[in-house]
């Protein structure tokens, strides 16, 4: 007994450290946020600040965040709900009808996993520039949707190999079509495993930064990746302005994390040993 109450004991101060660790990066760029540009200068890095401000929080919401932070709600929300659809749809096909080419086109669709998105840009630049949708906020949801599929398509399949059978033979039984069976049984069932697809791709999406930089042009059209731009000079950067900026981006994807973290654990781990 003494044996294990020391692990014990051992393993919660490695949670701890570990917790303050990875808790670092994000308290460092809260408090440097309400810092002044000379305290930064003049003073120690990891420095509480001596007089906290709002000014940067004031420049923030003074510049174009609110267009950016609109563009990326847009944006993000648009594409997560096609996702959700789209590959809960396929998803429900590959985990339970049998057809010829079933094995083939999932495991094809899986290999879209290693793909390295930057060798899709300069074909999928000319494509959104050939269709008309170029630096417009609506032309990032396409890349947005075909290349977040694949994990999302393993992740419900997986899951949705675990329901029971038999509940969608009583369904049927009692008359459900296909399509009900997978609206009124499937979805609520894979709830959890929705919602994980829903933050993971949401947390991706929000900070993606390579595909809005490349198909976007205007400022007016940016994301808040690209709102960083505004306290950059040609000398110099604003950094505590910049850290203002990224701890109001930060938030949304904090809060929603933290809310569905119980989910997105259920949903990863559903199906991960079986699949």
């Amino acid at each position: 007994m003494g044996m294990k109450k020391e692990i014990k004991k051992w393993f919660i101060v490695f949670l701890i450290v570990w917790v303050l660790i990875a808790d670092l990066p994000f308290l460092f760029m809260a408090f440097t946020s309400f810092k002044t540009q000379m305290d930064l200068l003049t003073g120690a890095v990891w420095e509480l600040p001596k007089q906290p401000t709002f000014s940067n929080y004031l420049t923030v919401f003074k510049g174009n965040f609110v267009s950016y932070f609109k563009n990326s709600v847009i944006a993000v929300s648009l594409s997560v709900v096609l996702i959700l659809l789209i590959s809960s749809m396929a998803a429900y096909v590959f985990a339970r009808t049998k057809f010829k080419l079933n094995s083939a086109l999932y495991s094809l669709i899986i290999a879209g996993m290693a793909i390295p998105i930057h060798v899709t840009l300069i074909p999928i630049y000319l494509l959104t520039k050939r269709i008309g949708v170029y630096d417009n906020i609506f032309g990032l949801i396409g890349p947005y949707v075909a290349l977040s599929l694949p994990m999302s398509v393993f992740i419900l399949t997986e899951f949705m190999r675990e329901i029971p059978v038999e509940l969608e033979e009583a369904a049927k039984i009692d008359g459900c079509s296909f399509f009900r069976i997978y609206s009124d049984i499937i979805l609520p069932l894979s709830k959890p495993a929705l919602i994980t697809v829903a933050i993971y791709n949401g947390t991706y999406l929000w900070n993606e930064f390579i595909f809005a930089l490349v198909l976007t042009s205007s400022p007016s059209r940016r994301t808040l990746p690209l709102g960083i731009w505004d306290f950059q000079g040609q000398y110099g950067s604003d950094i505590p302005a910049i850290m203002a900026f990224l701890t109001l981006s930060l938030l949304p994807m904090l809060i929603a994390y933290v809310l569905g973290q119980d989910k997105i654990i259920k949903g990863m781990m559903a199906g991960a040993v079986k699949g």
